[in-house]
């Protein structure tokens, strides 16, 4: 994000860290970085925060930057304003707050800018300007070869006999008793008292003449703080002594430090040639890495009348008490060191070898059992202590020499033994993560394990027993257990049940310092020390913030050391952690929303004005916040809580992140609130922050009166078109009565014409066999009369019988008898002959009578006598009436005919 190089840094009254980088202004609120790239892309040399504006100097620019509504900061440009051009590649390397004036310091010119009228004067230099500086009510600048100048009532005035410091390049001006305090690049102070000026003698002056010092200041106790080139931060009291020197072998990211800030709460902040470092000066530690892995992980730690030792996996170090020069490995102690312990003023190591005693910065081994966990005294006994190894347990004893050696190993037990504690002079409780908690009895001489019993506790990873105060507490995952001597039990105490949990645990360690009478646990989010109570038998619980991912301590191996008054060593993974526990003190602490930003869908974020409350519309529904508080100490961690009232009213679990995201929020007033907490120290106030998320369209209140018309519109239709339907239903059932009546009257009038055609029928009947009757009776008549005419034609009768012959003849073809005949079969079968007639135009009537005699079926011997004529004259007319029908000869004319 930004470039490596820092030159000014600042800070702002929200606390708020600024800081003019290479690629621009740098912001730290103490969550999150962010930069702002100056308007013309140059170096930013110079930044200074002034009532809640932040000025900039940076390559033919400066000007200031104003938060808006929107969290962000806005440039303007000053440079612009000036009534004459900038001097051709001109940078502004400083600035200064002097009452409602702000000087701009460049190596040619200081422009003076009054905030009130918005001019500017400026101070033109033929040499170089060096650095501009204020000291009390009072502004010095420094000319390259000319002196130290004062500005006085709007002038420049020189001070005498300061040209001594022509040629030495002034990084600072202090003031200093009666007068002056010049600090030079490369030749220490100088002192200036009554127009005289000598070199300030103090003991540093040695370090200061070896190094470049680039800047300076001066902290709020009187000590400086001197950055250099190449040869890191340098730290003096008041009187000029060295108090430390911190390089890049010491934990600094670079070497040369181009600009130095100390903060409201004391922190100095280092901008470094490549990258940013803090020091935390009033931090209750001090950490010492171990860099190069010279030390090693430390698991046991003690201190004699002269030296530190350190037991690690590596070996066993040393260095002189309350030096800081660096460690030194004890001849023949490489490996792992698992005890250090001063016993009576002896100095015991318990080695991955065994056990070795300390004196004068030799280790003497004493014993060759492999794995010494431990050594203790035994009571009664100041000759004799008992040691815990891998395989079992042995007794060490001060022989005539006055010098300790391995009097035997104890026989009976061979489990491993790191943590035992004397229930009495002949019994002892052992606690093995594994295996579980052992009560031991030993016979009078030490030499054998009596009888050894498992106790009735759960065992546990990271489990130990250790003796306080007159108890012995048996401590693992679930918790403390007291021993009881008189029972002979272990039972389940409340002695920390509130600090015990799954999330919490980390270890079961306890450490008694017997010095002040303090118990030490370690737990996953704090350390905790418990102290006899001033006023009262009940203890007092101290805790620590200091999280076991920080404290990096060896998990089960945990180990504290007491220095002095309330300073204590703890064993880190990579070094050790020096904490002074009178340090911690309670600080108040504010938090705030930064910014906060709203986006549909999460895409096209777009800011919000945190000033005040604002509406957003429906689907504007992802908010984003960010939040923080100004803590800069790396060892007390800052965690956040957040919650959103009107629909996750519940506070949220604490937290590292400080910043959140609400996505798809449904419509309502909503306030946003956070909290933070610094170790146990929570912030003095909750920041909040209201907005509404408008309801969709279609449920505003314009939308909600369209439903309703809608909705009485679309009753109002309903209705009508329910009486629609059931008037169309009506008359359907109308319709359909109708039809079923008519459908009634239609089978009444088929039962009628049922009838009828019933009653036709058998009038057709009737009709037929009265033609049928009448036929024969024609038929019978005229064979009648033709037998008789022939009986007649046989007797010859004269003019008489002729007379008779003719009316014979008369009455046989009896034209009455055919219009009876066709009538009758004209009822019988209607329009028969019409239809034949139609089809055969060319048919003669008597054709048609031979037509009607064949559609009655009759045969030609009973159609002859019809026609009066012979029963071949009637195959004749037969054979006629096919040509004229034109039949072909397969077909039947009988068939033809009856088929009409």
């Amino acid at each position: 994000m930004a470039d490596d190089q820092n030159w000014s840094i600042s800070q702002s009254s929200e606390e708020n860290i600024y800081i003019a980088n290479n690629k621009g202004l740098l912001e730290y609120n103490g969550a999150r970085w962010t930069l702002y790239n100056t308007p013309n892309q140059s170096i930013l040399r110079s930044v200074a925060v002034i009532n809640d504006l932040v000025y900039t100097g940076s390559y033919m620019d400066f000007g200031c930057w104003k938060r808006d509504a929107f969290g962000k900061l806005i440039y303007k440009s000053l440079a612009n304003s000036l009534d004459e051009n900038l001097v051709e590649d001109e940078e502004f390397w400083n600035i200064i707050s002097f009452g409602e004036f702000i000087l701009f310091q460049s190596l040619d010119r200081i422009y003076i800018y009054n905030t009130e009228t918005e001019k500017f004067r400026i101070i033109d230099s033929e040499a170089r300007i060096v650095k501009a500086f204020k000291v009390d009510e009072s502004i010095y600048f420094q000319e390259s070869g000319v002196g130290i100048s004062k500005i006085e009532n709007g002038e420049v005035v020189k001070l005498t006999n300061t040209s001594v410091l022509s040629n030495r390049e002034i990084v600072n001006i202090f003031k200093n008793d009666k007068g002056l305090l010049f600090q030079t690049r490369e030749n220490g102070f100088f002192d200036y008292q009554e127009e005289q000026i000598k070199k300030w003698d103090i003991t540093a002056n040695d370090l200061l003449s070896s190094v470049s010092v680039y800047n300076s200041i001066r902290l709020r106790n009187g000590n400086f703080i001197l950055g250099t080139i190449s040869n890191g931060v340098i730290k003096l009291d008041a009187e000029g002594n060295l108090l430390f020197q911190i390089n890049k072998n010491y934990g600094l990211s670079n070497n040369t430090v181009l600009s130095a800030f100390q903060d409201m709460s004391g922190n100095i902040w280092l901008g470094l040639d490549n990258g940013i470092n803090v020091l935390n000066l009033n931090s209750p530690y001090r950490v010492y890495t171990d860099n190069q892995g010279y030390l090693g992980t430390v698991y046991a730690s003690e201190k004699t009348e002269e030296a530190l030792y350190l037991g690690t996996n590596q070996g066993l170090f040393y260095r002189s008490l309350n030096s800081s020069e660096k460690f030194s490995l004890v001849p023949g102690t490489k490996g792992q060191v698992w005890f250090l312990k001063l016993i009576n003023g002896t100095l015991f190591c318990g080695h991955d070898k065994g056990s070795f005693v300390i004196k004068n910065r030799v280790a003497i081994q004493v014993s060759k059992e492999k794995g010494t966990w431990n050594i203790k005294p035994i009571n009664g006994n100041p000759d004799m202590l008992i040691q815990g190894n891998y395989n079992g347990l042995s007794i060490l004893e001060k022989n005539q020499n006055q010098n300790w050696q391995l009097k035997h190993k104890v026989n009976g037990f061979n489990i491993s033994t790191r943590y035992f504690e004397f229930i009495d002079n002949k019994e002892l409780l052992m606690s093995h993560e594994y295996k579980g908690v052992y009560r031991i009895r030993f016979d009078d001489s030490l030499k054998n394990v009596l009888k050894y019993t498992k106790e009735d506790v759960e065992k546990g990873i990271g489990s130990s027993v250790v003796s306080y105060r007159d108890s012995i507490l048996y401590t693992f995952k679930e918790g403390v257990y007291v021993y009881d001597k008189t029972n002979k039990t272990i039972k389940k105490s409340e002695f920390l049940k509130d600090f015990f949990s799954e999330y919490n645990y980390v270890s079961g360690k306890l450490i008694h310092d017997k010095e002040n009478n303090r118990l030490w646990c370690f737990f996953k989010d704090q350390l905790l020390y418990v102290e006899p109570g001033k006023l009262t038998g009940q203890p007092t619980i101290n805790t620590i913030d200091l999280p076991s991912d920080l404290r990096k301590s060896k998990l089960g191996f945990e180990n504290i050391l007491h220095l002095r008054d309330d300073t204590y060593l703890m064993g880190t993974t990579d070094g050790y952690l020096v904490i002074d526990i009178n340090k911690f003190k309670k600080r108040e602490y504010n938090i705030s929303i930064n910014n906060a930003s709203y986006a549909t869908l999460q895409q096209d974020i777009k800011p919000i004005n945190i000033s005040e409350e604002v509406s957003l519309q429906n689907k504007q529904n992802d908010l984003y916040f960010n939040y923080s508080i100004s803590d800069f100490d790396k060892l007390t961690p800052s965690l956040y809580q957040y919650r959103l009232k009107g629909i996750y009213d519940t506070w949220s679990s604490w937290s590292p992140k400080s910043n959140i995201l609400f996505d798809n929020l449904p419509h309502g007033s909503y306030t946003f609130e956070a909290r933070a907490k610094v170790g146990n120290d929570l912030s003095v106030n909750t920041a909040s922050y209201s907005f509404t998320i408008q309801k969709p369209w279609y449920l505003k209140p314009l939308a909600i009166v369209c439903y309703i018309l809608l909705f009485l519109l679309i009753a109002s239709m309903i209705q009508y078109l329910n009486r629609m339907y059931y008037k169309r239903q009506k008359q359907k059932l109308v319709i359909a009565k109708e039809k079923e009546f008519e459908i009634k009257e239609l089978e009444n009038q088929k039962q009628i014409m049922a009838f009828k055609n019933k009653t036709l029928r058998q009038d057709i009947d009737s009709k037929n066999r009265e033609l049928g009757l009448s036929t024969m009776n024609l038929i019978r008549k005229n064979e009648f009369l033709n037998t008789l005419k022939k009986e007649l034609n046989n007797i010859d009768g004269g003019k008489d019988l002729n007379k008779i012959i003719k009316i014979i003849d008369k009455n046989i073809n009896n034209t009455e008898d055919w219009k009876f005949f066709e009538e009758a079969f004209n009822n019988a079968d209607k329009d028969f002959l019409k239809k034949i007639k139609k089809l055969h135009p060319p048919l003669t009537p008597n054709d048609l009578k031979l037509c009607a005699y064949l559609r009655l079926n009759l045969s030609s011997k009973e159609i002859a006598p019809l026609l009066n004529i012979s029963h071949r004259s009637v195959e004749v007319k037969r054979y006629r009436l096919r040509k004229k029908m034109e039949l072909p000869h397969e077909a039947s004319l009988t068939n033809y005919i009856l088929e009409i």
